[in-house]
């Protein structure tokens, strides 16, 4: 069968690999849909992940159709449209560096636990939204890093695929009040689509200002100067501006949580922070996530659905690789199988 797989520093080929088979405790699954992610540019920067030897599967945003359950398997059926946990394959993480990638005409769960790699979906979801779970997942947990409580003003900087799924998250946690901070204006659009309360683009507004009349004014005897009321700050974005921005103007007590990442140093001026006590937390992968944001997204699919931007089929997999990963092409990408 065709596999899409890193093959040399910077190359990604279709690879011919075994076609994988079942035993009485496994289950195949035929992808149906997959996201491509900005990691999957890292591995092909990198030729593959270390310590893996030859060419590396890519593809860890999945969503499938179950084709074959094994004679142990309990609470699964031939047909079960699932989403999965990527982090839980006993031999290695799906399309991060382990043997098999979802970008593959077929993939094998070994040892199947009930709730643990795979949780069935509804099947009038679209494959190109329930392929989302994965990276809803990461946004999922960079809220819950940041604490939310009901209530809180909150400020999301980035609107790509996880600043979006993010949104939805601060909304689901009773956030009041959500800004979101671009200088795309498609992309301040969807922030407005998900449920934004308000967009802000940076290249034309003094964000510190804009966010007062917003929030309110969060200035004190002890933190002066134009300090919104705003609770909450996530960095969805990795613009080196971001931190620096908020650390200026965080009211006291604030916490500023950072799911983006970061290609070079970030200066922070500790001096100036001291005096705001701002939280500071950070946030990768999904701990305990993967499945908890399932559930919104089965409910709220037309929401989600805004974040994709581009679907391609299987067979321009290679394509669909190079439109994510060159800037400003595409916001979101999914690979739908046929």
């Amino acid at each position: 069968m065709k596999s899409v797989q890193v093959t040399a520093p910077g190359v990604n080929g279709w690879v011919d690999v075994d076609v994988p088979e079942p035993g009485p405790r496994d289950v195949l699954l035929r992808p149906r849909a997959c996201g491509i992610c900005g990691s999957d540019a890292l591995y092909t920067q990198m030729g593959g992940i270390p310590p893996r030897q030859g060419a590396t599967p890519l593809g860890h945003e999945p969503a499938a159709e179950v084709v074959e359950v094994g004679s142990e398997v309990m609470g699964l059926a031939v047909g079960d449209h699932v989403v999965i946990d990527t982090m839980a394959f006993s031999d290695g993480l799906l399309g991060s560096g382990g043997a098999q990638g979802a970008l593959s005409e077929l993939v094998l769960v070994k040892d199947y636990a009930p709730g643990r790699q795979l949780k069935v979906i509804p099947s009038h979801i679209p494959w190109h939204v329930a392929a989302l779970n994965e990276p809803m997942a990461v946004a999922l947990h960079a809220v819950n890093r940041t604490a939310p409580k009901p209530g809180d003003k909150v400020v999301v900087f980035g609107a790509g695929p996880i600043g979006l799924g993010a949104v939805l998250g601060y909304r689901r946690k009773g956030a009041a009040h959500i800004v979101v901070v671009d200088i795309v204006p498609s992309r301040l659009e969807k922030a407005l689509q998900v449920g934004a309360d308000a967009v802000i683009d940076s290249s034309e507004e003094d964000v510190a200002a804009r966010l007062v009349e917003l929030h309110g004014d969060g200035a004190t005897a002890w933190v002066r100067g134009v300090r919104p009321a705003t609770d909450v700050y996530l960095d969805a974005a990795g613009a080196p501006s971001v931190p620096a921005t908020v650390a200026s103007m965080a009211k006291h007590g604030a916490t500023l949580g950072v799911v983006a990442v970061h290609k070079k140093p970030v200066e922070l001026d500790f001096g100036d922070i001291l005096t705001t006590e701002l939280n500071l937390v950070w946030s990768m992968g999904y701990p305990t996530e993967i499945f908890e944001v399932t559930d919104d997204i089965v409910e709220n699919w037309e929401k989600y659905a805004v974040i994709v931007s581009d679907v391609l089929p299987f067979d321009r997999a290679l394509e669909a690789l190079e439109l994510a990963k060159t800037p400003g092409a595409a916001d979101k990408v999914v690979v739908t199988f046929g």
